[in-house]
């Protein structure tokens, strides 16, 4: 097989790569690549520039999240932004903003937080002012 071009496996579109089980528990700065799937405990940050993240149901994630694409369908705590799109479906909670271009939040989720949709290639911008700041002006 020298000179052939193989193909690792798990590397085609919308395997999972990489799997965290319902024991893990990680503290810290987690970066990632291809698609990850969550069912443990993360508390810190988990980046990916173009990766896809799946938080499953017994997830518990105490992050700010950064991906291309996140699926959630456990406990958020933190801020999600996604390059590409946020999906949620229940019975996941989420306690913190999201920001993505395109953004599907199913029936039967709890979500507490701002939503900010913005067009792909743009830079974000946090455009929200304090209520008490909003009210001031005159």
């Amino acid at each position: 097989m020298i000179g052939k071009d193989k193909k690792r496996p798990g590397a085609e579109p919308g395997t999972i790569s990489t799997l965290l089980g319902r024991d893990t528990e990680i503290e810290g700065a987690l970066t990632f690549k291809e698609t990850i799937r969550v069912d443990g405990h993360i508390k810190g940050k988990l980046i990916s520039t173009q990766g896809t993240v799946i938080i499953g149901e017994h997830a518990v994630i105490e992050a700010d999240v950064q991906v291309g694409v996140a699926i959630i369908r456990g406990k958020v705590h933190g801020r999600v932004e996604a390059g590409q799109s946020i999906e949620i479906y229940a019975p996941a909670q989420v306690n913190g903003d999201l920001c993505a271009p395109t953004i599907t939040i199913d029936s039967g989720v709890v979500f507490n937080g701002n939503c900010q949709m913005q067009a792909a290639n743009k830079p974000l911008e946090n455009k929200v002012q304090p209520a008490e700041k909003a009210q001031k002006k005159v």
